[in-house]
């Protein structure tokens, strides 16, 4: 640090727009932790947030033509829309009523609005105040050295884009992220312009949620994706639910587990917070429900430990050879063994060596309870195993998915009704983007296609990926940032260290519906571009468009929106890449963006071309109820193309989880107020808490062994990469969960998930697993903080 003026960095950062929330609390309630889901309280929730947005009556038009055939796709979670017929009340949940408000809201945010708010005072709001501003009516830009976004003209728009990204020395210091709300027709034109400009770098959302899905499915069945459809849960013999909290990450997914336990599916839940929509469903459409208090969805409960996971998984499977051991023949299918997958003599060895009770204790699930589950597991054959970002965002969490797959395929549980794998996606098309090659990493199958059919040379480097797209902009190798929806800075790990690396950009660009922190902590220079939300109305020559989207079981189908747009100056998002392509590239361009930027059709008339599975795509689409992507797992039990078509079991090991004597495991979360960084209000209501987002959630006997009591004031502390980093004022929450875990809300706590904290081949953040320290409150702390900010700016960890 010789040489730096430590006096004129500490200013410069208390000039800058925080990145963080206010270290401020407001005041917490505690109320009843509930046992059950949905019911009347989900249905008020939801209308409730229409009013508060000003349009009860355009939001309420426009709820009803959600999820609908012929009707616009949720903005909210990539559930699946039933096949067959969709309820007449409604096929939205509350969640995604969230969504709609904010999108369908009548507040507005112009540059009037921007000329009397400087971005450091928008930054001393916090992140619900930010996101209740409303929509975004026209483009801004921030000069070097500005104060207060500016009016610009579109024009002038992709002016500054082009000059910016035609400076650059490589196309490689430049970088396109994406969010998963992106349609399938702007993710294909967006990842073609990065090609056609030179670069795969195109991080991702995808990158830091269900990366790790793909990283251990593609190498074992041959796609990244589940191999289910929403009838194999109707039809299931057992569903087992781990890492994941369907009752808030995706509420209708409670609809179809209430079905198959009527079907007679027994469903075992994993999870180590009991959630309220893990253990029971009151179905707000059915007076019957609501009157007799619903339906119980788990029969067993399973309380694992954080990353205890793997344990448990290899507890089942050593009690399930013993139960074949014992019924020959019975328990596992042999034939589909011997017939479709390699390596099952080398995996049954390794349960030589391991004993039922370390496994039981390093899970912290007791024996009965494990011998429960497995014989609820042994004699079925429809079994669908579903996780969430429980898993995925464990360091061991593309080996703990393979362990899944182990049982399954143990089972002859794949290629099957009923049963199979259940990734469960989170944004409405995340999984869209990818098969539209948002990929950093796309395959030589995928680039020779594209390079036959337009007829330039792409590039074949892979890029980076989110973590790396932070390192590389901190070390200056990236120079612009072009963002497709999303909240980038709020999303990421490691927020001190981000935020200090966004801030070298040359430029940032943010295609956005709405205002956020990540507008807030920017380039040098900065543009906000805005444009519809999936319920407004796309015209382009004079007719409304459709879009398609993907849903998480491989649907295809189209989306309409149906409301007229906030202003008459928001571009939709294919336009804006088809006219940064032409402003950029001008005549040196092989693809021909006019053709795209006038007909979505076009776009999806090259996709079919592009990308297997799309036959017919502007035909299909238009189908009633879409269709589905092939999917050769599911539909032929045909897996690794490497091993003959077979899928191999995998040898993983288990972590050690030691932790010190003054250290806890934490694992961030969502509210239910909230879908992924928009935060839509400030309780979290099926845990009891109201009116608080800083709470730190303990098992009571770790907050009587720390001198601590419900309610303390605390401060936390990570010290990953010999470096602290710290979260002030947290409040303490005694809640049930296993001893040394502890739960907090992100974006609250990511900044104490270091950037190097990832999961190991997925290299996604490792947010569900992070060692920290917990100290009584400290004024003080703040100086800490700064020395925080004062760090990040002039190092790299």
């Amino acid at each position: 640090m010789e040489g730096i003026d430590k006096n004129k960095i500490e200013e410069e950062i208390h000039n800058e727009p925080s990145a963080e929330n206010p270290f401020t609390l407001l005041d917490l309630k505690l109320t009843h932790v509930e046992n059950k889901a949905a019911g009347v309280p989900a249905v008020m929730a939801a209308f409730s947030d229409l009013f508060e947005e000003k349009t009860p009556v355009r939001g309420m038009r426009a709820l009803f033509k959600m999820n609908q055939m012929g009707g616009f796709d949720c903005p909210s979670c990539a559930w699946p829309d039933p096949d067959d017929e969709r309820s007449a009340l409604g096929e939205y949940c509350e969640n995604g009523a969230k969504a709609l408000a904010e999108e369908a809201t009548t507040k507005t945010v112009t540059p009037e609005f921007f000329k009397q708010n400087s971005l450091s005072d928008l930054a001393k709001l916090d992140d619900y105040q930010i996101g209740k501003m409303g929509r975004l009516t026209d483009p801004v830009y921030l000069p070097e050295g500005g104060t207060h976004y500016e009016p610009i003209s579109w024009d002038h728009a992709f002016k500054k884009i082009a000059e910016h990204l035609n400076a650059l020395e490589s196309p490689d210091e430049a970088a396109f992220y994406t969010s998963g709300r992106t349609s399938n027709e702007a993710s294909f034109v967006y990842q073609l312009f990065a090609k056609e400009f030179g670069t795969n770098n195109m991080p991702d959302c995808s990158n830091m949620c269900h990366e790790t899905s793909g990283s251990a499915l593609r190498p074992t069945i041959g796609i990244g994706k589940g191999t289910v459809t929403l009838e194999d849960f109707h039809d299931s013999e057992v569903i087992v639910i781990i890492g994941q909290n369907p009752g808030t990450n995706a509420p209708r997914m409670m609809s179809a587990l209430a079905k198959a336990k009527k079907n007679g599916a027994k469903i075992i839940a994993v999870n180590p917070l009991p959630e309220a929509g893990l253990m029971g469903f009151i179905n707000p459409q059915s007076v019957k429900e609501i009157i007799t208090g619903g339906v119980q969805l788990a029969d067993l409960y399973l309380p694992v430990k954080i990353n205890g996971d793997m344990a448990l998984l290899k507890a089942l499977e050593l009690l399930l050879i013993e139960f074949e051991k014992n019924n020959p023949g019975k328990v596992f299918d042999n034939q589909f063994i011997e017939e479709k997958t390699t390596g099952y003599e080398e995996f049954l060895k390794q349960f030589d060596h391991y004993k039922l009770e370390e496994l039981a204790e390093l899970s912290g699930v007791s024996k009965e309870a494990l011998c429960q589950a497995a014989e609820m597991i042994a004699f079925k054959k429809r079994i669908i195993i579903s996780w969430g970002m429980g898993l995925t965002q464990q360091p061991n969490g593309v080996d703990m998915l393979r362990e899944i797959l182990n049982i399954i395929l143990l089972k002859g549980s794949i290629g099957i009704q009923g049963g199979g794998l259940c990734p469960v996606r989170g944004h409405s098309n995340v999984q869209g983007n990818r098969t539209m090659m948002i990929d950093e990493k796309p395959t030589d199958e995928q680039l020779d296609r594209l390079e036959n059919f337009f007829g330039f040379k792409v590039p074949r480097k892979h890029g980076y990926d989110v973590v790396r797209a932070i390192k590389a902009i901190h070390e200056e190798k990236i120079k612009v940032m072009f963002c497709m929806g999303g909240n980038f800075l709020s999303a990421t790990p490691d927020t001190t260290y981000t935020a200090h690396a966004l801030r070298k950009l040359n430029l940032l660009v943010c295609v956005s519906t709405k205002l956020n922190r990540g507008h807030l902590v920017h380039g040098k220079e900065a543009l906000i571009l805005p444009t519809y939300g999936r319920s407004d109305k796309d015209i382009v020559n004079g007719e409304i468009q459709i879009v398609s989207t993907e849903n998480s079981m491989g649907v295809v189908q189209d989306s309409k929106g149906m409301l007229d747009a906030v202003s008459d100056n928001l571009v939709n998002e294919t336009q804006i890449v088809c006219r940064m392509a032409m402003a950029t590239l001008g005549e040196k361009a092989v693809v021909n963006w006019q053709r795209y930027h006038d007909s979505y059709d076009a776009v999806r008339d090259d996709i079919e071309q592009c990308i297997p599975g799309f036959e017919d795509y502007n035909i299909r689409v238009r189908q009633k109820g879409g269709f589905y992507l092939p999917n050769a797992a599911r539909d032929e039990q045909y897996f690794s193309k490497e091993l003959g078509g077979r899928a191999p079991f995998t040898l993983t090991e288990i972590p050690d989880n030691t932790l010190a004597a003054d250290e806890y495991m934490m694992a961030t979360t969502r509210t239910h107020d909230q879908f992924n960084t928009t935060i839509y209000g400030l309780d979290d209501r099926y845990r009891g808490i109201k009116n608080e987002r800083r709470v730190i959630f303990m098992n009571q006997k770790d907050i009587d062994k720390a001198g601590l009591k419900a309610g303390d004031k605390v401060d936390l502390y990570n010290y990953d990469d010999n470096i602290e980093r710290v979260a002030p004022l947290f409040i303490i929450v005694s809640y049930k969960i296993p001893e040394k875990n502890t739960v907090t809300y992100f974006p609250e706590t990511n900044v104490l998930v270091s950037v190097n904290n990832v999961v190991k081949e997925s290299n996604m953040p490792a947010s569900k697993y992070v060692k920290i320290k917990i100290k009584k409150h400290d004024p003080e702390v703040y100086k800490k903080v700064d020395e925080m900010l004062y760090r990040g700016a002039i190092q790299r960890p």
